[in-house]
């Protein structure tokens, strides 16, 4: 498919040329590789919506590109005092399935294919409406009658996928089904984007991030992709990259939850990822509590006791007490005054360390569930449902059924690279939906 150049958007929009589904295939190609064809999309938006003679024709024109902009409720409007039409009645359709009417979008792709339309689209579209409407044997009877026009629809093939996928059938034919998809259309993006979660799942980092990054040259880019394909980038910790994902998602959706939560996650992760300066520093200080104490020059007495106490680098002083030091025997003011200045001389001082060790809280302790919760402990993760950050966190940490997670305190979940406040938070919210609780909580 040849994307229309960017010389020819406006013309091709409020023109009087032929507009079907191949010039608005050809115009998609365009919005997705280049982001100064979006301006020239609203500009020719705002020149037709300014006509109020428009043709029927040029309603149409209209009301495609206004869906394409996700102006669904007015791109519908706009539709209806179209030329009635294969291309106006499959973009209803796609209209309604966006604002959540799928019984008026099954009715509009039937009359669409009817009226000449592509049939794989046409099925394809329809099928996932009826699924979305919870009609899945009439989704599968649709997509058994389609017979041979299976194997050569991109559509099709991947409404195959995610019905197979939804049946919980094995992820090789899942798989299998998005792979012909992609093998009929190499940029199909719903395709795209379901075989970059399988890979994601299955751990294949460098081939879910291709996956997903070729699923975002057609427009529009879906959120799912973005949020997926910045949390590989964090991981990767190419927070530039992962903040640049979270922001087109707020471009489009300011308010976005997750979004908004993952930029200022990956906001503070990139804080930290570039302070070099404090990470050298912590360095230099981890050598320095490293030293040993035989290395500096010390009193027989004050060596000796400080061996008797078992205290042998300077770390292990800056974690003492001055109080535990003046207990042992023999050890004095003079011997004291000794260890300060030996101290103070590497920019430490006794007991700075000892304050966080003494206010640990004590290890929760975990209960042994009953013979009742047995079985829903022995469930896999895969159950919670959770986010893709959250299970890949899971996954790192070595936690493969809900009981390995319950064993887990929240600190521990904490400690996984990535997973912040907002995972916790979900996780938590899944067992509490199962009466269950971490470990501590």
């Amino acid at each position: 498919m040849v994307a229309t150049p960017l010389s020819d958007v406006r013309d091709l929009i409020v023109g009087n040329g032929p507009f079907g589904p191949a010039e608005v295939r050809s115009l998609v190609e365009s919005l997705g590789r280049d982001a100064t064809a979006h301006r020239e999309l609203r500009a020719a938006v705002r020149e037709l919506e300014s006509n109020t003679d428009r043709s029927p024709a040029a309603s149409v024109r209209l009301g495609v590109c206004q869906r394409l902009l996700g102006q669904a409720r007015e791109a519908l409007e706009t539709l209806r005092s179209g030329d009635g039409g294969a291309l106006a009645l499959f973009h209803q359709g796609l209209a309604h399935a966006a604002l959540g009417v799928h019984d008026k979008a099954v009715d509009a792709f039937t009359a669409a294919r009817k009226a000449g339309y592509e049939a794989g689209c046409c099925v394809a579209a329809a099928v996932e409406s009826l699924r979305s409407a919870g009609h899945h044997d009439r989704a599968r009877r649709e997509l058994e009658q389609a017979g041979g026009e299976a194997a050569t629809s991109a559509d099709l093939c991947v409404a195959r996928g995610n019905m197979l996928a939804a049946e919980g059938a094995d992820i090789e034919q899942v798989s299998e089904a998005y792979e012909r998809a992609i093998a009929i259309d190499p940029g199909h993006p719903t395709a795209l984007f379901a075989l970059g979660v399988i890979h994601d799942r299955l751990g294949n980092d460098e081939e879910a991030k291709a996956c997903y990054e070729r699923s975002l040259e057609r427009y529009p880019p879906t959120v799912g992709a973005l949020l997926n394909l910045g949390i590989l980038y964090e991981d990767h910790d190419d927070f530039a990259r992962a903040q640049q994902c979270y922001r087109r998602i707020l471009e489009a959706f300011p308010d976005h939850p997750r979004a908004r939560l993952f930029m200022r996650d990956s906001s503070a992760a990139g804080d930290l990822q570039l302070g070099e300066q404090e990470m050298r520093q912590r360095d230099r200080l981890d050598q320095v509590l490293g030293l040993p104490v035989t290395d500096f020059e010390l009193s027989v007495r004050s060596r000796n006791c400080l061996q008797k106490m078992g205290i042998m680098t300077l770390g292990d002083l800056a974690r003492t007490s001055e109080e535990e030091l003046l207990a042992s025997k023999n050890f004095g003011e003079t011997s004291l005054v000794e260890i300060k200045d030996m101290l103070a001389a590497k920019g430490l001082t006794l007991g700075q360390l000892a304050v966080a060790g003494a206010a640990a809280a004590p290890e929760a302790e975990f209960e042994e569930p009953s013979a009742d919760d047995q079985q829903i402990y022995a469930l896999p993760i895969t159950d919670l449902n959770l986010s893709v950050r959250a299970r890949k966190c899971t996954t790192k940490l070595g936690i493969m059924t809900i009981g390995d997670l319950v064993r887990r305190t929240a600190e521990d979940l904490l400690e996984c690279k990535n997973f912040g406040v907002t995972s916790l938070n979900e996780v938590r919210e899944k067992l509490a939906e199962r009466s269950l609780r971490l470990r501590g909580d």
